[in-house]
């Protein structure tokens, strides 16, 4: 149990700057959980880093 509920934890620190960050670059927020599946994070991190943002 106690394994589950850290692995829940880990996920919603991963996922929840992600869904911050990801109406900025005009993604829709849920698409933040992807963020969860491992290499998930890295991916959404090389799409963040080469979309244009509305505010450069």
């Amino acid at each position: 149990m106690g394994i589950v509920f850290g692995l829940l934890v880990a996920a919603a620190l991963v996922a929840f700057p992600f869904s911050r960050i990801l109406p900025r670059v005009g993604i829709d927020p849920w698409v933040s959980l992807v963020a969860v599946i491992p290499l998930g994070a890295v991916i959404l991190l090389w799409v963040v880093a080469f979309r244009n943002w509305d505010g450069a």
